[in-house]
């Protein structure tokens, strides 16, 4: 199949954490089982741009992505040469698939998809939760929803949600799709060569995005209730969270057992990784949870909120504990497990089983590429000629 992405941002812009490298890994993946996957993205990359060629494809890792550059309206990625791109190729593509809702890029190419009947699959990313659209933008995202989103939606063949609980935030809202499927992320599993634990003191690791929705607030808090246990935060920050961060780690009076690392990816990520005891994601909002997987496939434990959307695989693998976010329960459960190196390891080894089982590429992939071929076969019969 000829399949074609439409996402904001893509690699190298790492700042944008999971769906980057999950975006990525499903056209890496589907690329890698023989069919023509092609991206269409912009070149944003925070305050900046990627140093990238644009216009022109780019091979990434058997992926064809082509980087556009934004104009008037560059915070909602706005791109008029991706849309005269989309415009020209889309007839030619079988299946459309689009990453993220209330920005530009998808919602011109849905339009344009419709018109041209083409099948398209939207993932929100996350981004359709009735509580973050109360706590972010709540009237122009509503507005948006009305104006572009519910018909997005409608006209899409199916949405792809990465776990039941993004499907449940959505249906939430009250807005009407053709159908729902649930396909995971999938996890790259770590190098053999990425440094083990080393005989340092352990500590409890918070990695990803440094914002507001990721719960560090609480986190930070929670450490009054773990008497010595360390954490170190690292990630790329969204505006000033980092700073305000200390302050609270200063007012719980933990803040010389908070260490803030900076950015980490690639070498420098799974490194971290193996070097903590456990991993940390206590999200207000997280409609999958890349960082969790990642841990698991290092047999690292994980501590998760339900709001999690691997805390269902977490609890019933046993590859962690799934606690409420309160500062004092979450405190309690990292003091319990960092006790106890013995309970650490068996939850450990059993995610690195589930990971390698349920989660890789190329078995996401494979399920990907069923509804794909599912969605396509109407247009097959409609465009079929009369014999």
């Amino acid at each position: 199949m000829r399949i074609l992405h439409v996402v904001p941002t893509y690699l190298p812009a790492t700042r944008y954490g999971g769906p980057i490298y999950a975006v990525h890994g499903l056209c890496r993946a589907l690329a890698a089982r023989g069919h023509d996957v092609h991206v269409y993205t912009t070149n944003v990359d925070g305050a900046g741009v990627s140093p990238v060629a644009l216009g022109a494809t780019v091979d990434v890792e058997g992926v064809k992505v082509r980087y556009f550059p934004t104009a008037l309206g560059r915070r909602l990625y706005r791109s008029p040469p991706m849309g005269a791109a989309l415009a020209d190729a889309m007839a030619s593509f079988d299946v459309l698939h689009l990453h993220s809702v209330f920005l530009w890029p998808t919602s011109a190419a849905a339009r344009l998809a419709r018109a041209q009947g083409v099948p398209y699959f939207l993932a929100p990313r996350g981004m359709l939760v009735a509580d973050l659209i109360r706590r972010r933008s709540r009237l122009p995202k509503s507005a948006w929803i009305e104006l572009f989103e519910r018909r997005n939606i409608a006209g899409a063949a199916a949405l792809h949600f990465t776990s039941d609980r993004e499907r449940r935030d959505m249906e939430a809202l009250g807005l009407a799709a053709q159908a729902a499927i649930v396909v995971p992320n999938g996890v790259d599993m770590p190098p053999q060569s990425a440094p083990t634990a080393g005989a340092g003191r352990p500590f409890v690791l918070a990695l990803g995005r440094i914002n507001w929705k990721k719960g560090l607030d609480r986190l930070i808090a929670a450490l009054a209730h773990a008497p010595g246990v360390d954490l170190v935060v690292a990630g790329d920050d969204e505006g000033d969270t980092t700073a305000q961060l200390r302050g609270v780690a200063r007012a719980h009076g933990v803040a010389e057992r908070v260490t803030f690392a900076g950015p980490a990816h690639g070498a420098g990520k799974w490194a971290l990784m193996r070097a903590c005891a456990a991993l940390a994601l206590p999200s207000y909002s997280e409609n999958f949870g890349n960082v969790v997987l990642e841990a698991m496939a290092c047999a690292r434990p994980t501590i998760v909120t339900p709001e999690v959307g691997l805390a269902d695989v977490v609890a019933q693998s046993g590859a962690g504990l799934v606690v409420a976010g309160d500062p004092q329960p979450l405190g309690e459960a990292i003091a319990t497990l960092m006790a106890d190196a013995a309970l650490r390891a068996r939850m450990g080894e059993a995610g690195r089983k589930v990971a390698r089982e349920r989660f890789s590429w190329a078995a996401v992939a494979a399920d990907m590429e069923g509804h794909y071929a599912r969605a396509r076969a109407p247009r097959r019969m409609e465009t079929s000629p009369v014999v």
